[in-house]
């Protein structure tokens, strides 16, 4: 199964149908601060909607709702169920990708079998709150060099303020793709900014 080079997160299914006739083909549900029975309501349209236009839904922090759900994968904070616990839960097929700020961090989820790493932030953004120390391009160099000396390979994506601008020297870097909110949703065209990214993958 090949990682997407475009993740986008949202945090509803409002304004989302567009965004995946545009061609978007990864979504990752974030929601913060709502009732258990919000988030399930959310969740479930959301995985429908997704599963319509054929592409990957991912849920943050919460492994039980995203088997409940029938989501295509789960996407776990520092301070989430751990990998291989939510693996035994959902099994072998069950995308499961982390966060991570520092090598030691790549390093634990690699070993621990995740699909792929979210890695970031790339500089300050405000629609994470807690977030963790910003790492620029120097910091993503450091920690890509780290990662090809110590024979690690996974599909690394960058999170954190990400811009259309950004995407040459992340390529250039390894990485392999990136994951964004404001940059799409913000756009004057949302749509059109889905297909400047995905044109740039």
């Amino acid at each position: 199964m090949a990682i997407s080079n475009v993740h986008y997160i949202t945090d509803s299914t409002q304004g989302l149908e567009p965004l995946l006739k545009a061609g978007l083909n990864w979504v990752q549900l974030r929601v913060k601060n709502r009732t258990e029975k919000e988030i399930y309501n959310i969740a479930d349209s959301f995985v429908a909607l997704c599963e319509k236009y054929k592409a990957f839904s991912i849920i943050n922090d919460y492994p039980q709702l995203a088997k409940r759900v029938g989501a295509d994968g789960v996407h776990l904070g520092k301070s989430d169920m751990s990998p291989a616990e939510a693996r035994a839960l959902l099994g072998k097929d069950f995308i499961i990708g982390g966060t991570a700020n520092t090598f030691e961090d790549v390093e634990g989820l690699y070993e621990a079998g995740v699909d792929y790493i979210g890695l970031g932030p790339l500089r300050f953004t405000e629609t994470k709150k807690n977030l963790s120390p910003v790492l620029g391009l120097e910091g993503y160099a450091e920690i890509m060099q780290s990662c090809q000396a110590n024979s690690i390979r996974i599909p690394m994506i960058a999170i954190g303020g990400v811009t259309i601008e950004d995407l040459e020297a992340l390529y250039d870097l390894g990485l392999n793709g990136v994951a964004v909110s404001s940059a799409i949703r913000k756009a004057q065209n949302p749509a059109a900014a889905v297909k400047q990214f995905l044109g740039k993958a």
